[in-house]
């Protein structure tokens, strides 16, 4: 057996055992969730052995993000032929990412003024939700050049790390000949950091299977059935943009064929759905983007992380629809101009959006403020949010990979022959 087939058999195999993983996990935590009440089940269980195993994978995912994204990005702006393609490859998978947020949250008003999931609700509403400020948008501007890079790694600010890794890139690059040893010692240390991740790998079906089996024990589907019409516009809509408006900008823009690209992010997208974090996915969607879909790494290390960060359109459907829901809850009609400030709103307010889960609850008060609608209201959605921002998230880390694959199209340098299953060394730049 070559090693083409090696590789093609161990992909298929730790696919195999992380879909195995989610739906064993699913139908463990539906079980532990029917049986009656014991100390067993919820101390050492639930609280005990899947807690303790989901936290660590989660936080080993979450150790190697910085140091990952740092070096990476670094690595890339140093592969870069001229260090004045940043400044176009930036402004380019900026443009794509609030796109295709915009397309998010339009095709949410849209679709949930039709269904109108909130008509005729008339569930308690529990009052008890405090919600967190969103940055002002200048704030966040200001933001984005770190006073501290030291405690901007220690904070996990991508924004920050970005702008510092580009920078120290910079610096490098324009050494010359002085630059390339720090030019190669980043080239190693980027090796070191992809074979932890390649580690990381073989624990991670049974990280997935404890997050998947505490969730459904908490949660079950019985948290669904009194929000079922909310729940499944919002899966719909999810489904929507994922096979609509991102299949079809990777066949107009990058050429290929979306349904090779889903089939290659499969892993992956499971991992952001049990991890319910862009931020922590990023090292897999890295891997995955550099080794399955050909994109370089030099501009993977850029939009990669800049997408976990700012690429939140799963949120945007979310604020659409529990915008439309929450007004027909309280019997408040919503206008043209009302449909175009939420879609304002929730667009820039993706940019400040941390890839951690259940930040879009804050994002979606500021958006409720902007509608003239009750942030109290956002009380009524919370017991299904967790699974919601499961399933939006792993289409979040989709769409990152849509948007690496159609700027390396445009830079011409999508590598066809990875694509394909037949790699070559080329994506390593």
């Amino acid at each position: 057996m070559n090693e083409n087939n090696k590789e093609k058999l161990s992909r298929t195999s730790l696919t195999f055992k992380i879909v195995l993983a989610l739906f064993a996990g699913l139908a463990s935590g539906i079980f532990l969730k029917a049986i009656p009440k014991n100390v067993f089940v919820d101390q050492y269980l639930l609280d005990g052995l899947f807690l303790i195993t989901g936290k660590m994978f989660i936080a080993s995912l979450k150790m190697l993000v910085v140091p990952l994204v740092f070096v990476s990005l670094v690595c890339g702006v140093c592969g870069l032929d001229d260090v004045k393609n940043i400044g176009k490859l930036g402004g380019k998978t900026l443009l794509l990412y609030l796109i295709t947020t915009s397309i998010a949250i339009t095709l949410a008003l849209f679709i949930a003024f039709i269904i109108g999931p909130g008509d005729g609700f008339n569930l308690p509403i529990d009052l008890s939700f405090t919600p967190q400020n969103a940055p002002a948008i200048s704030e966040i501007i200001i933001n984005l050049v770190p006073s501290n890079p030291i405690k901007s790694a220690a904070d996990g600010k991508m924004l920050q790390i970005i702008v510092f890794a580009i920078l120290i890139g910079i610096g490098i690059s324009t050494l010359g000949k002085d630059g390339k040893r720090m030019t190669e010692f980043f080239s190693d240390a980027n090796k070191v950091l992809m074979q932890l991740v390649n580690l990381l790998m073989f624990f991670a079906p049974f990280g997935v299977f404890a997050l998947i089996t505490r969730v459904f024990a908490k949660q079950g589907f019985a948290a669904i059935m009194p929000l079922s019409s909310y729940f499944l516009t919002v899966l719909g809509i999810l489904m929507v943009h994922l096979f609509l408006s991102y299949s079809t900008m990777l066949l107009i823009f990058a050429r290929i064929n979306p349904f090779v690209v889903l089939k290659k992010m499969r892993p992956t997208m499971m991992f952001a759905f049990s991890t319910a974090s862009s931020n922590a996915s990023i090292p897999i969607t890295m891997k995955t983007v550099c080794e399955k879909l050909g994109v370089p790494r030099s501009i993977a290390s850029f939009t990669v992380p800049l997408g976990a960060t700012i690429n939140m359109d799963g949120t945007a459907i979310m604020q659409g629809v529990a915008t439309v829901f929450i007004a027909g809850a309280y019997g408040i009609d919503i206008g043209v101009s009302e449909f175009l400030m939420v879609i304002f709103t929730a667009t820039l307010a993706s940019i400040g959006t941390a890839g951690v889960p259940g930040v879009g609850l804050i994002t979606l008060a500021m958006v409720l403020r902007q509608a003239g609608l009750p942030v109290e209201g956002i009380g009524l959605i919370m017991g299904v949010d967790r699974l919601l921002d499961m399933a939006r998230t792993a289409v979040n880390v989709f769409g990152d990979a849509a948007v690496s694959c159609v700027v390396a199209k445009t830079e011409n340098r999508l590598d066809y022959s990875i694509y394909s299953d037949q790699p070559t060394h080329s994506s390593s730049v």
